[in-house]
Order: C-alpha cells, then structure tokens, then sequence
C-alpha cells in the first residue's frame, strides 16, 4: 500500500507546499483524504483505472476547494465523495455555478454520499470505515479505515478529544495534524501541536505517526517541521512530519 502526501499545509498554500491533500494507493482502489489544492496532483498519480473514494474531513475551504480543480481531469472511472451528514447538499451548493464546474457538467462521473457517524459499511466502496466527530470549531469528521489486513486512521482538524484515542486505537498508521509548534494551544479553534499528537500515537499504540497540516504562518520554512518531529519522537519515536511529495509504502 502505498501513502503519498499531495499537499501538506494547512490554510494557505506557500513555499512549503500546497493544502492538504492525502493518497492512499492499494491494490484495488484509491483513496484520496480531503481535497485542499494538493488535489491538482492527482492526475499525476492515478496510472490505473482503480476506483476512486474521496473522504473529506469538514468544509472548511482549505479542505475543499481543491475540488474546484475536477475540470482539469479525465478519468476513465468514476469519483465518488464521502462526508458528514450534509455532504451531499453542501457540495451541491458550492461545486455549482457561479462558483465553478458543477459534477455533472465534468468529464467523468462523480457523485457524493454522506455517512454517518459510527461504522459505516459502503456499498460504493470495498472497505469498512469509522467515522467520529473530533474537537474542532466546526463539525469535522475523523475516518478508521480497515484496508486488509492494516488499518490507517486519519484525523484533522482535531483538539485532544476521546474519538481521536479511539479512531487511532492500535492503528497501523496515524495521518493527524501538526497545526500548533510545541507549547502552544488553541481553545477557541482546537488543533494540535507535535506533542499532543504523539501522545496520542503512544497511547493509542499505533505504529506509525504521520504529521500533517503544518499551518502555513506557523510553520514557515520546512525545517520547522523537522523540529517539531523532533519534538514528537521524544515521546513517540515513530513520527515522521511530512511534506509535499513525502511517500511511504506500508
């Protein structure tokens, strides 16, 4: 299985790379988690006619305005997207004219579909997945998948909260932010810094850690991030802070 890191900012694009944007490549699906500008990518990566599943976290727009790009694409299979209750009608609303191509109008078929908030079996999708909400200012969803024999988590954005211990619990690997430099916090907009991520890792005894959504004015060069894994394998030392094009095979 192969995990490739499309964009890693949160916020903004900058120097340091595009919004976030993760691929997962097994052998008979992709699956693409949240869609920030790091999107445009994706046609360099899809070389198969394997199915692709999008999961988006929340609407926040540097987790969704990647898809203003699907006019740029030509895939021969379909897209289907995964959300939060609302998903459906949310997207409807933004992917549509006069902001920009709506689903319909592009040149391969994509439909969306939400989920609910528990364990979902997807008749569209040959995987099980969890979905919980997780501490943030605005409803935003963190998803469990079970790929064969692995389970990957992925949560952002997120605060410390229970349904992040219990999305990552004994996860083969763990795709969660990196907003906040060590010692900083955000109660009014919860994120996490390197620590509370990998004291999460820890105790959740995941086997890998993957940092992503370093905040583009927080994290301005990428040498911070290497810092803040630093800071993280102190605690947890199978941390690795990502960046754009960063990939690992599992």
């Amino acid at each position: 299985m192969r995990i490739k890191i499309l964009g890693s900012n949160g916020w903004y694009s900058t120097q340091t790379g595009n919004t976030n944007c993760v691929l997962i490549e097994t052998k008979d699906f992709y699956l693409v988690l949240d869609t920030g500008d790091g999107l445009a990518k994706l046609d360099r990566e899809i070389k198969s006619e394997k199915p692709i599943y999008l999961f988006l976290s929340h609407f926040h727009l540097d987790h969704i305005y990647g898809l203003h790009v699907l006019n740029k694409f030509h895939f021969s299979q379909s897209m289907t997207i995964f959300g939060q209750p609302g998903t459906k009608k949310i997207l409807g609303q933004i992917i549509a004219s006069p902001f920009t191509v709506p689903f319909s109008k592009l040149k391969f078929k994509v439909v969306a579909q939400d989920l609910r908030e528990g364990i979902n079996l997807l008749p569209k999708a040959p995987l099980p997945v969890e979905a919980r909400f997780l501490l943030h200012a605005d409803p935003c969803f963190g998803y469990r998948f079970q790929i064969g024999d692995k389970i990957i988590t992925y949560c952002t954005d997120t605060g410390v909260c229970e349904n992040l211990l219990r999305l990552a619990k004994g996860a083969d690997l763990l795709i969660t932010e990196c907003t906040l430099k060590s010692g900083q916090s955000s109660p009014q907009w919860p994120h996490l810094n390197p620590e509370d991520a990998a004291i999460i890792a820890k105790r959740a005894q995941v086997s890998k850690l993957l940092l992503v959504h370093f905040t583009a004015n927080i994290y301005q060069t990428l040498k911070e991030r290497q810092v803040a894994e630093k800071a993280a394998r102190k605690i947890f030392p199978e941390t690795y802070a990502t960046f754009d094009d960063w990939e690992i095979e599992i």
